[in-house]
C-alpha cells in the first residue's frame, strides 16, 4: 500500500470525507477522530471496506481484503531492569 494514497473515507464509521480529501464533512464526524486515537479503524480508508480487526494488549491490526495491512504498537511495556 502506498503512503501517497490519500484517505476517502473515515476510518471509524465509514463515512466519506470532503471532497478535498483533508477532513470529515460534518463537525459531528468530528468525533470520530477522538475515537481513532483510542481505537483501531473499523473501515478501510481507502475503499470503506469493513476490516478484519485484531487487539492484543500491546497492539493492533486492521486488514482490508483488499488494501492490506494495517498495525500498531504501543511498544510501552515495562522492561525488567537485570
Amino acid at each position: 500500500m502506498s503512503a501517497a494514497v490519500s484517505q476517502q473515507f473515515c476510518g471509524h464509521c465509514g463515512g466519506a470525507f470532503a471532497t478535498s480529501g483533508e477532513g470529515p464533512t460534518s463537525d459531528a464526524h468530528h468525533s470520530c477522530q477522538q475515537h481513532l486515537a483510542m481505537e483501531p479503524p473499523r473501515f478501510c480508508p481507502q475503499c470503506r471496506r469493513r476490516m478484519k480487526v485484531q487487539v492484543t494488549p500491546l497492539a493492533w491490526t486492521a486488514e482490508c481484503s483488499r488494501h492490506g495491512l494495517t498495525s500498531f504498537c504501543t511498544d510501552s511495556a515495562p522492561k525488567n531492569a537485570s
